[in-house]
């Protein structure tokens, strides 16, 4: 790994993941962490926008999907350089959960692997760009879909999946991403489709 976990991102991580804790969000934040209910989500709000204002919301649909699969790509090649283990395999006491029941590290417990998948967070990238090209798309939204990236990047903390530097750095590769994809769909695949 490129840099050793900095004191104020382990605590607060410490803070969101040991602290911060209470049972509605035991149950909350495995949902907005999960991409199954992103990806139903995502298919009812695009059905709901076909059925509104035509077929012509399909072509942003896909810009969409092209975009978060162009960051999740992004994100592994980070991740594949950088290797960070994620905090539930790298400390002790921190509460996580995987597909079953809430579990917690030891307190004795020692790192148990030598590389890792933590850095960026490929979910903070995914959400943001998503949430930014939904922005620039359909401007009506306002700014309202930013607050998935927000409420997804906290979720990977609370889950003991991510450190918070994790998830900044998602969330900027992820506005990186959205921006780049914007600007070429503005500038050129949009022009294309419009002459033919």
């Amino acid at each position: 790994m490129f840099f050793l976990t900095p004191a104020l991102d382990l605590k607060l991580l410490l803070l969101i993941n040991q602290q911060w804790r209470c049972s509605l969000f035991d149950l909350i934040m495995p949902l907005l962490s999960s991409m199954t209910v992103l990806m139903v989500s995502l298919a009812v709000a695009m059905a709901f926008a076909v059925y509104r204002k035509g077929f012509r919301q399909m072509i942003f649909v896909i810009v969409l999907l092209a975009a978060m699969g162009l960051s999740n790509a992004t994100t592994d090649i980070v991740k594949n350089q950088v290797k960070r283990v994620r905090p539930l395999n790298a400390l002790p006491g921190v509460h996580n959960q995987a597909h079953g029941p809430w579990e917690r590290t030891p307190d004795d417990f020692v790192q148990t692997k030598e590389t890792g998948t933590s850095y960026p967070s490929g979910h903070a990238a995914n959400t943001m760009c998503l949430a930014l090209l939904a922005c620039l798309i359909w401007p009506a939204l306002g700014r309202w879909p930013l607050l998935l990236p927000l409420l997804v990047g906290y979720s990977r903390i609370y889950l003991g999946k991510h450190y918070p530097t994790d998830v900044i750095a998602g969330w900027l590769l992820g506005v990186v991403v959205g921006i780049g994809v914007w600007l070429v769909w503005r500038h050129g695949l949009s022009r294309l489709l419009r002459r033919s």
